[in-house]
């Protein structure tokens, strides 16, 4: 046996290192279900219903933090949920009810606490301007009946299909 056997042999190459590109097909999957949930996310966030939602919250919030005076705080809690309905609802269902039917529609969205006094408190501080001074506290019942109303409210089964 020849002892220099050894020396015929090619020289110790190692392979080159992995590249990264392309990545493995568990990444392609990854980075597929992320844009997916990303279009979805976005979409989600984007709905014209959701948008309204947050606008009017925002709006309450706005009002809350500014309106020091109970009168002009019942008038745009009033105005924001009128426009907040109409928008919702449409005009055909909304634009005619005033008074005692304004205030069933408002509590069967959600806003039971304006059934009683305190919604007819908000009726007459918005529209006759004066309000009775053992109802100045209904101002804090009118912003959360107002939110219940924003969060809450949902067409009927019968509008959901002209919609």
């Amino acid at each position: 046996m020849n002892a220099d056997w050894l020396s015929q042999l090619a020289p110790d190459r190692a392979p080159p290192p992995p590249g990264w590109w392309p990545p493995a097909p568990g990444w392609w999957g990854l980075l597929l279900l992320s844009v997916t949930l990303a279009v979805v996310a976005v979409a989600w966030w984007r709905h014209p219903r959701r948008r309204l939602r947050r606008a009017a919250l925002a709006e309450l919030r706005r009002i809350r933090a500014n309106e020091g005076d109970v009168i002009r705080a019942a008038s745009a809690i009033q105005n924001l949920l009128r426009r907040y309905a109409l928008a919702r609802f449409g005009g055909e269902r909304v634009a005619r009810l005033q008074g005692d039917a304004w205030l069933r529609f408002l509590a069967n969205g959600g806003a039971e606490s304006l059934r009683g006094a305190p919604g007819q408190s908000l009726l007459r501080a918005t529209f006759a301007g004066q309000l009775d001074l053992d109802r100045v506290g209904d101002r804090e019942i009118w912003f959360a009946a107002a939110e219940r109303f924003v969060r809450s409210a949902r067409p009927p089964a019968d509008a959901g299909a002209r919609r």
